[in-house]
């Protein structure tokens, strides 16, 4: 709670005292109050109560220990890549994928109209975002740990030469004013969400998403092979991404996203296939597609 700027602190503390109050429909959030991932659980969840944590890992604690009964984290952004550590926080937390969510990102520059700004401040993935923007204005970008709470820390600082990175309604929470609208870089600037729990639910219907890692065998041409299982049954993989864990370098892990579900007989022969050739499976959960892919 201290880690956020004192105009936050106020609000975190009186979402939390209502979100614990009803941890049954309190979301947990990683940011301050104005923040994409408070926008995100509003949107998603217009009848939960959003619970602001300070980190990822924060969040995720909060549904872990029954404080919160979903998290929504961010993993990836259509112009700044995955999210850093996702990766390894998402299978280290024990909690289990139940859903996605697409959130359309519109930053805004938020701060004290009527002066010359010189600094701009932000999450580092909102600077990236908007980076050719502000580098044709000539503002330096300062890295912060969420956007909103750079507004906050504006509002507290008082200094108007500094403006922050936000969504809109920050600057309501916050008492400041929206300088620039639209000020990403390109037009679908979209993060997608992850919706976790502490268990597994049946997946509602339509369209179905399985999202597992795994680490192959260290023999040549093993992630070929278990790649195979994929194609020969026909089923889809939306996204594989490699990471390293520790600093051997060498063994490589991976992230894939793949269209059915365990219980498809396609699916059971593909995962059969790349169980073969790995070292371990994990399956973080089996979610509806929020958006239909291909």
């Amino acid at each position: 709670m201290d880690n956020y700027p004192e105009p936050a602190r106020r609000l975190v503390s009186d979402m939390i005292v209502v979100a614990e109050g009803r941890p049954e429909q309190a979301i947990a959030f990683q940011g301050a109050p104005g923040a994409n991932s408070h926008r995100a659980v509003i949107e998603r969840f217009p009848d939960g109560l959003p619970y602001p944590c300070f980190s990822f890992e924060d969040a995720l604690d909060a549904v872990k220990e029954g404080r919160a009964g979903q998290a929504m984290i961010p993993i990836e952004n259509s112009l700044h890549g995955r999210v850093a550590d996702i990766h390894f926080l998402l299978p280290e937390s024990g909690l289990a994928i139940v859903g996605e969510h697409f959130l359309p990102i519109e930053p805004t520059l938020i701060g004290r109209a009527g002066h010359q700004i010189r600094e701009v401040m932000s999450h580092p993935q909102a600077l990236g975002q908007s980076r050719h923007w502000l580098r044709e204005r000539g503002l330096s970008p300062v890295a912060y740990a969420d956007t909103a709470a750079a507004v906050a820390a504006v509002a507290e600082m008082q200094d108007w030469s500094i403006a922050a990175i936000a969504p809109a309604f920050a600057a309501e929470l916050y008492g400041l004013d929206i300088l620039a609208e639209g000020i990403a870089d390109e037009s679908h600037n979209t993060t997608r969400f992850m919706i976790l729990a502490r268990e597994q639910r049946r997946p509602g219907a339509g369209d179905l998403m399985t999202t597992i890692t795994f680490e192959v065998k260290n023999i040549p041409a093993a992630l070929y092979k278990a790649m195979g299982g994929f194609a020969t049954n026909g089923v889809n993989m939306t996204k594989l991404e490699s990471y390293q864990r520790g600093a051997s370098f060498a063994a490589t892990e991976f992230y894939a996203d793949i269209e059915g579900a365990p219980g498809d007989a396609a699916v059971d022969r593909a995962l059969d296939e790349l169980r073969f050739h790995s070292k371990w499976v994990n399956v973080l959960g089996v979610y509806a597609q929020a958006r239909k892919r291909g």
